[in-house]
């Protein structure tokens, strides 16, 4: 089954390289958007409906944790699974995204196989 996935990051190199990543690794996508911070990312799915989102934790105007709050805050939003992608691969910071309801964490620099066990954990082996 595919899935619609929204990819924060506020470079625009590094969603082109997940979104590739997503694709040579198999997971069948019906499409792919983006945003380039939390903002962006908010006002995205106010529009549209995702089965994913992947965040990056550091960018400018709402970072990722910002992010989490909001999607956390909203009955809506709180059920779309989160899977947080990020230099930071400390297990503290891990450990606080999982707190406030991210589902998965892949630390940059990643492989395909990386991400993609991560999403068939998230998502469930019949999604990617």
């Amino acid at each position: 089954m595919a899935f619609r996935v929204l990819i924060v990051d506020d470079s625009p190199v590094m969603r082109g390289f997940i979104r590739r990543t997503m694709l040579v690794s198999g997971i069948e996508a019906s499409e792919f958007l983006e945003a380039g911070d939390g903002a962006e990312a908010l006002n995205v799915l106010s529009r549209e409906w995702v089965d994913v989102i992947l965040t990056d934790l550091n960018m400018p105007v709402m970072d990722g944790e910002q992010l989490m709050r909001h999607l956390e805050a909203d009955d809506l939003f709180r059920s779309v699974p989160v899977v947080v992608v990020s230099t930071d691969g400390t297990e503290s910071r891990a450990q606080q995204m999982l707190s406030l309801g991210a589902r998965g964490y892949v630390k940059k620099p990643f492989t395909p196989e990386t991400l993609r066990g991560e999403l068939e954990r998230v998502l469930g082996e019949s999604h990617a």
